[in-house]
């Protein structure tokens, strides 16, 4: 058998650099990294021998550096993925964060921190953490809960089996996630004889699990039953690329679409059939096809409180069919399973139902739904009051274009942008799973390097600007051009809303309502411009939609600021449903208690099914 001698870190990145998917790309196409003990003498060297054929990017944090990655892999819909490396102590717990997102979303990354000396020589290193009763337990041991895969590299052999399983569950359908591969720091600079046909390239193909028989009858027999039937599109539609076998089987079968966070325009919003946002934050024309069916059909969602109305939009008696490829969302809420790929579970279904067609479905909620939004959206004359997100959205929907992708993660703006945006096909990047607030900048550079012919419009308001804003060096100096939309209501707005309708006061959200000495006034344009980017505050609505355009110009991240009205929500626009937010049973207001009756009415309808 011939062997090379390598380290154990020249021979991970080696065998990374050679694992391809089907259109013949690497799967891993490089790694972000941010050096310290723990891994700039063992990774770092391989990483800096290898740099031609597996790249290394650097970025100013850890969490942000694995979020960019994780919206790359969401943008290529699971079909690439990048790794992301970290010193042991604090540089690995950083990315804990960006793992549960990655987790929560089915989204693969490969996270390699740095950990502790397998031989234990000189414990306890610096930044180890010591557990007084278990020898083996590390700060890594955080990743457990929030990865698919968790393996800790002791001896160098060990990568032979640990990297295929990696890989395995980063382009497994079902099982698709974070994967950590925590590397104890003197292993990586041990060297070990490697079997030669170890690198040999190797093609990594993403299953398409066909439909049980038995499940597909049942599914076909509830379809043709069923009078007002809905699709509820979710996230798996993009991942098995089924964008076009949905807008064909709504079509053909005449059976109206409504989406979620991570299904939205999977189908465009001009589609005839596509009645927009469903549950929490949905359009009142979806969610009356909901609460109007008497059959609803998940493709692809994991059926998320925002979806279900917190299980009261669904009626308990009306039947619920799941199809998705992880037998475990399938099976949620008591739902008809269909276990099977989203793509190929809609072309075998439609070919069972054959000319089975629905008869007409409301138009007319559709377009009135519509006309509410353009309304809603409509610029406001110029003055003195400051516009909403709403307005900000419409400003920003006027000026777009088909290549427009709007993004965003946490506050008010997904509520606001599921609801109102009307994006052509593959026009929407959302991080609902774990709403992550700080995931949107470092996030619009990541879908911006996966679809450079797409212009990528980060929405994302102060408060989260503030909790992550690095990454926006790392775009300026990689000439990453992508439009940050950055509405300021001096505060945590969304929550202060979500606060008063709880029955709660005003309290530590707005700066207004915190403890300080003095009321801030931070000058973000000043900011943004200070790490190199191009930023502006526009005056008024036209002048944001100025801006726009202008940025489209440039090739480095545009940074537009606006002043907003944090008062009013989505909701204003119509439609909205019940969310399930705990109300103290008791209190001192009568506000207070008029929600807690409020609640516990909405309750009574849930439909527990798990």
């Amino acid at each position: 058998m011939t062997t090379i001698r390598l380290t154990a870190a020249q021979a991970m990145v080696r065998w990374l650099s050679v694992q391809m998917n089907e259109e013949g790309e690497r799967f891993i196409e490089g790694c972000w990294a941010i050096f310290g003990h723990g891994n700039v003498a063992g990774l770092g060297e391989a990483l800096h021998g290898i740099v031609d054929a597996f790249p290394t990017w650097r970025g100013q944090n850890e969490q942000t550096m694995a979020h960019a990655a994780i919206a790359y892999a969401k943008a290529k819909g699971r079909r690439r993925a990048q790794a992301v490396t970290s010193s042991i102590g604090p540089g690995a717990t950083n990315m804990v964060t960006a793992a549960a997102l990655a987790h929560v979303n089915r989204l693969p990354v490969l996270l390699i921190p740095g950990d502790v000396f397998a031989s234990r020589r000189p414990d306890p290193v610096l930044q180890q953490i010591e557990d007084f009763d278990d020898g083996t337990v590390g700060a890594n041991d955080c990743f457990r809960p929030v990865v698919r895969y968790f393996d800790r590299i002791t001896r160098p052999e060990q990568l032979l089996s640990a990297l295929p399983r990696a890989l395995r569950v980063m382009t497994d359908p079902a099982d698709c996630g974070p994967v950590c591969l925590a590397f104890c720091q003197d292993v990586q600079a041990e060297a070990y004889d490697w079997p030669e046909a170890f690198f040999a390239p190797r093609v990594w193909r993403i299953r398409r699990p066909e439909p049980d028989a038995v499940e597909l009858a049942e599914v076909v027999q509830l379809i043709r039953g069923a009078n007002k039937p809905v699709l509820i599109c979710g996230g798996g539609v993009f991942y098995s690329g089924a964008e076009r076998a949905l807008a064909e089987f709504a079509t053909r079968h005449n059976i109206p679409v409504v989406e979620t966070q991570a299904g939205k325009s999977a189908l465009p919003q001009s589609h005839p059939l596509n009645f927009g946002a469903a549950g929490v934050d949905g359009s009142a024309a979806a969610n009356a096809c909901v609460t109007g069916a008497d059959l609803v059909i998940g493709i692809g969602t994991r059926f998320q409180d925002f979806t279900t109305g917190s299980r009261t939009l669904f009626a308990a008696e009306v039947p619920l069919v799941s199809v998705n490829v992880q037998s475990y969302d399938a099976a949620k809420h008591g739902a008809v399973a269909l276990v099977s790929d989203a793509r190929v579970a809609l072309e075998r279904l439609s070919t069972a139902l054959g000319d089975h067609r629905l008869g007409t479905v409301d138009a007319k909620s559709r377009a009135d739904w519509l006309a509410t939004v353009d309304a809603h959206c409509a610029a406001p004359a110029i003055g003195n009051a400051l516009p909403t997100d709403a307005q900000v959205i419409g400003a920003v929907q006027r000026a777009s274009t088909p290549a427009s992708i709007a993004m965003c993660a946490a506050g008010t703006m997904p509520g606001a942008l599921k609801l109102l945006w009307q994006p052509a096909q593959g026009g929407y990047h959302m991080e609902y799973g774990y709403s992550c607030m700080g995931y949107e900048i470092a996030g619009a550079m990541g879908i911006k390097l996966a679809r450079p012919e797409r212009e990528v419009i980060c929405f994302v308001g102060d408060g989260s600007y503030m909790m992550a804003n690095s990454e926006l060096a790392t775009a300026v100096m990689r000439r990453v051009p992508f439009t940050v939309v950055l509405t300021d209501n001096r505060g945590f707005g969304c929550i202060n809303r979500l606060q008063q309708g709880t029955g709660g006061e005003e309290f530590n959200n707005l700066y207004k309502d915190c403890n300080i000495e003095r009321q801030p006034r931070i000058d973000y344009v000043a900011h943004a411009a200070s790490m190199g980017a191009h930023a502006v505050k526009a005056r008024d609505i036209p002048d944001l939609e100025a801006e726009i355009v202008a940025a489209r110009s440039r090739d480095l991240p545009t940074v537009i600021v606006i002043e907003t009205d944090p008062t009013h929500g989505p909701g204003e626009a119509g439609g909205g449903h019940w969310w399930d937010v705990a109300v103290p049973e008791t209190g001192q207001s009568d506000k207070l208690r008029a929600a807690y009756a409020d609640y516990i009415e909405n309750a009574r309808r849930q439909a527990l099914v798990n």
